[in-house]
């Protein structure tokens, strides 16, 4: 879960030193504004990934054919 947090402002060259460290906290949540001589020029957010729906019909196909499992785990010894 993405959580939201005020943007805040980051000069360029301080964005450009810690990249990495920016990309890491906007796909936690907390973006941030890309400014130049004081004035936004960008910005890094995370990206919203659509989540895939779960086709249960195919899961239950899959899951009825798989072969019934003889022994416990315990009695396999894992």
């Amino acid at each position: 879960m993405v959580r939201k947090l005020a943007m805040r402002n980051v000069n360029l060259v301080d964005a450009k030193a810690h990249l990495s460290k920016l990309v890491g906290r906007a796909a936690a949540g907390d973006s941030a504004r890309i400014t130049r001589l004081g004035k936004p020029v960008a910005q890094i957010t995370a990206v919203q990934i659509p989540r895939k729906r779960i086709d249960v019909s195919a899961v239950r196909v899959m899951t009825d054919r798989a072969p019934v499992q003889q022994e416990t785990a315990r009695e396999v010894g894992c």
